[in-house]
């Protein structure tokens, strides 16, 4: 539906539908209706009525019939009210949208559950090892000239130099 006047009377065929069903269409089978989405060609012969029931799967069969037998009846008006040179075939499909939704509605409580324990086990954590583990560099106990550059005497090059010449 690329055109903005498809969509347009894509609108119109879900208000007109939605109207009969409400007020016209009076088969016992027919539960608790809400129309999502309708879908139209871009020629305007073909129009996919999307739909959810409210119930469980024998309210949904049943509105499956009911909407089949009152097919025609609903196509004869929407060719009325719409005014279009060809009345579109409406074709209706059970709308899965709703259901994934709650799927999905129920994965993120389940990880949002998930996060909330790691995070009350976090709050009552200790460190696996010692509190800092990093290496620090050595302080020597001894106590030295405050010059950092002095040599000591066993260390001194000097020294060792002039051991080798005698």
């Amino acid at each position: 539906m690329t055109s903005p006047r498809v969509r347009k009377i894509a609108d119109r065929i879900q208000v007109i539908v939605a109207e009969m069903l409400e007020r016209r269409i009076k088969d016992p089978r027919l539960g608790f209706v809400t129309l999502t989405d309708v879908r139209l060609t871009g020629d305007g012969q073909q129009a996919t009525i999307f739909y959810t029931v409210l119930g469980g799967d024998e309210e949904m069969a049943g509105t499956a019939v009911a909407l089949e037998s009152a097919k025609g009846i609903l196509r004869s008006e929407v060719a009325k009210q719409l005014g279009t040179r060809t009345a579109p075939t409406l074709t209706f499909v059970h709308d899965a949208l709703p259901e994934e939704a709650r799927a999905l509605d129920e994965v993120l409580a389940r990880a949002k559950a998930q996060d909330e324990a790691v995070a009350a086990a976090r709050a009552n954590a200790a460190y696996a090892g010692e509190v800092d583990p990093y290496k620090k560099p050595r302080e020597d106990d001894a106590d030295e000239d405050d010059d950092p550059d002095a040599l000591d005497e066993a260390d001194d090059p000097a020294d060792d130099e002039d051991d080798r010449l005698s």
